[in-house]
């Protein structure tokens, strides 16, 4: 069977799991005024169409934040009417069952009536979506969640911070923890403003480079939900 002209392929949206996820950094989130989230996002913007699917940090004051359990929340961004949301259960046999089998009712009326093509996501019709470009995901821009392992020496802030500046990143929230009696390492927590990924990558590569910083640096999106 050949795949319908109309799918965009699998491998054009981004998808990053919750495996990275320590509770550490549910912690410090909470510290921040967030919550972390797995969420898809779907989003027009004048360069094409970001689609990714991640951890997310989202301010805990969202509704969105406070979905939780098996229940799924969808948020619509309409020009008029702003945000809206559709939360419901998501999970177990008959929720599950339910969506699948009301997709699949659509559809079949849509082929019946000789409209498949009548609905679309974000105002378009399907062969108007094929053809807007995938943004990729080196040029995404977010606020970025940096957690990193540092030696407790003078000077190691300071340097973290002009890594950063220098691929045009500046902090909006900082977090380091006073060392326990006997720790030589520190967690140092940064929240910044928003950076395109390709900057982020080359200032993390820089900071994981430097003697005082041990280990891998954990990264996770922020998305205010602001427009």
């Amino acid at each position: 069977m050949q795949p319908s002209p109309l799918a965009l392929p699998c491998n054009a949206v981004d998808t990053l799991g919750i495996h990275r996820i320590a509770p550490q950094d549910v912690a410090y989130a909470g510290e921040l005024g967030y919550r972390i989230k797995h969420l898809g996002v779907a989003r027009q913007t004048e360069s094409g169409m970001e689609l990714r699917v991640h951890p997310t940090l989202i301010p805990e004051r969202r509704l969105l934040a406070n979905v939780d359990g098996v229940r799924n929340a969808i948020l619509v961004m309409g020009d008029a009417v702003g945000p809206t949301l559709y939360y419901g259960a998501g999970a177990g046999g008959s929720p599950t069952a339910s969506g699948v089998v009301a997709d699949l009712i659509d559809l079949a009326r849509d082929i019946d009536a000789g409209q498949s093509n009548r609905i679309a996501p974000l105002g378009h019709s399907l062969d108007a979506l094929r053809e807007l470009p995938v943004v990729p995901m080196q040029q995404v821009e977010t606020p970025w969640y940096l957690r990193m392992e540092a030696e407790d020496k003078p000077g190691v802030l300071s340097r973290i911070a002009t890594l950063l500046s220098d691929q045009g990143i500046s902090i909006e929230a900082l977090i380091q923890k006073a060392p326990l009696e006997g720790q030589t390492r520190v967690p140092v927590v940064v929240l910044t403003n928003r950076a395109a990924q390709s900057r982020v990558d080359v200032a993390v590569q820089a900071i994981e480079a430097l003697a005082t910083i041990c280990g891998e640096i954990t990264r996770i999106r922020v998305e205010t939900l602001d427009g």
